[in-house]
């Protein structure tokens, strides 16, 4: 099942948990022949204060998520990318229009409510400042844990 929402997508993963339950969610609606899938990763620049980790460090962890995804994506064509900011959601946005994206394909984080309000949403922001699609996939991954 594809359509031309899924030809060209971004797929912003955070961490390999998070890698792994978009990949999940997003397996059926990407097909082999029509679909390019290019797996982002934001490593957020501290704005004037000292980074937690190197540059390094956080391509090393993004790394890590892609190849999460690429073992859950096999038969579709994948691209991976780095993206610098100090906003993730802009990073995001400017990306899918520098990549031509049809659309950006995530999965909600869990994030509480708190730690939102302190940290920012990059859900909201994508939603609230994307001018290209917006797709939000159902999280199994909590379901299949408690079951």
């Amino acid at each position: 099942m594809s359509s031309t929402l899924f030809q060209r997508i971004i797929v912003p993963v955070a961490n390999e948990d998070d890698a792994e339950a978009t990949t999940a969610a997003l397996t059926p609606y990407v097909d082999a022949t029509t679909s390019t899938v290019i797996a982002v990763h934001v490593i957020e620049k501290a704005d004037g204060a000292p980074d937690k980790a190197s540059v390094e460090q956080r391509e090393l962890f993004a790394d890590e998520a892609f190849e999460r995804v690429a073992d859950g994506l096999e038969d579709v064509e994948l691209q991976t990318e780095y993206l610098y900011g100090t906003d993730v959601a802009a990073a995001i946005i400017d990306a899918a229009h520098d990549l031509d994206a049809s659309a950006i394909v995530f999965t909600p984080r869990g994030n509480s409510q708190w730690l939102k309000l302190l940290t920012g949403d990059v859900t909201a922001g994508l939603v609230n400042k994307s001018d290209i699609p917006i797709i939000v996939l159902p999280d199994h991954s909590d379901e299949e844990d408690t079951q």
